[in-house]
């Protein structure tokens, strides 16, 4: 049991193993350029940004003095066109969607919700934003550790409605494994909490995974939050933008704590370009039905490495022993940058989180692997 959160551990200008994408850190400690460096650390589409967002920014470059831009002007604080964008694209009322400053800004007051609800239940390994979002407030939490080897609906902790918990944080698909629950299997879940908090991040990115989406379930449950992200799918993720759907009275009380202009303008605008762009989609989805399978088939094959079934564009990894080493030599003899899991509750320094690339990218990592593992 955790009674409270903590951040422990990361700097303040240092590097730390709590997110992956440390391009300029890890560059300056290795003495490359950031353009040297492979990363599969952070799970972005690896192509991209589309055309749509080249566009918008080339736009904002060159408007002309007095004319209207989102470069120059400050946001609209209702952020209007970009809730009306999202929210015809769920099919929502407009007061039920609240942009932010990626998904990390909106966990911070999902949490502060959380933790008035009570204690949270965090499936583990989980991503380590959750009790950091909750240390903000004070909020107790408890880790429901998942079981690994089983990556079904049954590898979903017990719980049971005698618990005496008020908020369930749940990510699907689960990072940092992969696996992906149905919206049938977790329906039942919501009537056994005042608040059921959903990170539905990399859904987009799964072949097939809208159609597990609790978004339709909105309108029953009040308690229920989702929480989207546009960074991973549309690979943008330096302009922080993600967004929230839920009860418009929930997310007016967000909208009144946080600061004045969250979003920026250039981020807004995007925002409002690329929702809703099912030929991006469906090229996401495409690259992630072919690569998924045979890079995990080749991972398969090397020794002393298994990697987890996973249905979004990252695999967990296990070893038989420490990849810690190995995961240092990837950085300082390849160029490789794979995730570090030990900001995950309840992994240690056995685990490794592979983000996909496109195939020559993947064909990269498995030399540098075979090399290092052949050291």
């Amino acid at each position: 049991m955790r009674d409270q959160a903590t951040a422990g551990g990361d700097s303040l200008h240092g590097e730390n193993h709590r997110h992956g994408g440390n391009l300029v850190a890890v560059a300056r400690r290795l003495g490359c350029r950031p353009g040297q460096l492979l990363d599969a650390s952070a799970s972005l589409v690896p192509f991209g940004p589309p055309a749509s967002v080249r566009r918008v920014l080339r736009a904002a470059l060159r408007a002309r003095a007095g004319r209207p831009s989102p470069l120059r002007d400050y946001p609209d604080r209702s952020y209007g066109s970009l809730r009306d964008a999202i929210a015809a694209f769920h099919g929502l009322d407009p007061l039920a969607v609240l942009p932010g400053n990626g998904a990390a800004e909106l966990f911070t007051w999902a949490a502060r919700d959380a933790a008035a609800a009570g204690l949270s239940l965090l499936p583990t390994p989980g991503f380590a934003d959750y009790p950091r979002a909750l240390a903000c407030w004070g909020g107790s939490w408890r880790s429901l550790p998942l079981d690994l080897a089983l990556p079904r609906a049954e590898g979903f902790p017990a719980v049971g409605s005698a618990l005496p918990a008020g908020a369930l944080w749940i990510t699907n698909p689960h990072n940092p494994t992969g696996q992906l629950w149905s919206r049938a299997f977790l329906e039942p879940l919501l009537p056994r909490f005042a608040l059921v908090i959903v990170d539905e991040a990399f859904l987009p990115l799964v072949p097939g995974g809208e159609a597990q989406s609790m978004v339709p379930l909105l309108a029953d449950h009040p308690q229920l939050v989702v929480v989207r992200s546009l960074t991973k799918l549309f690979a943008i993720a330096g302009l922080r933008l993600g967004y929230a759907l839920a009860a418009p009275e929930r997310l007016g009380r967000w909208a009144a704590w946080r600061d004045p202009w969250p979003v920026n303008g250039l981020a807004a605008a995007v925002g409002e370009a690329v929702v809703g762009d099912h030929r991006w989609q469906e090229r996401v989805w495409r690259w992630v039905a072919a690569e998924g399978p045979w890079f995990h088939g080749e991972l398969g094959g090397l020794p002393g490495l298994t990697p987890l079934p996973s249905a979004a564009n990252f695999l967990l990894v296990r070893g038989e022993t420490s990849l810690l080493g190995l995961r240092q030599r990837l950085e300082r003899n390849q160029r490789v940058l794979l995730r570090d899991c030990r900001s995950f509750d309840g992994l240690g320094p056995e685990w490794l989180r592979i983000g996909l690339q496109h195939r020559r990218g993947n064909r990269r990592i498995l030399r540098a692997l075979r090399t290092e593992l052949g050291r």
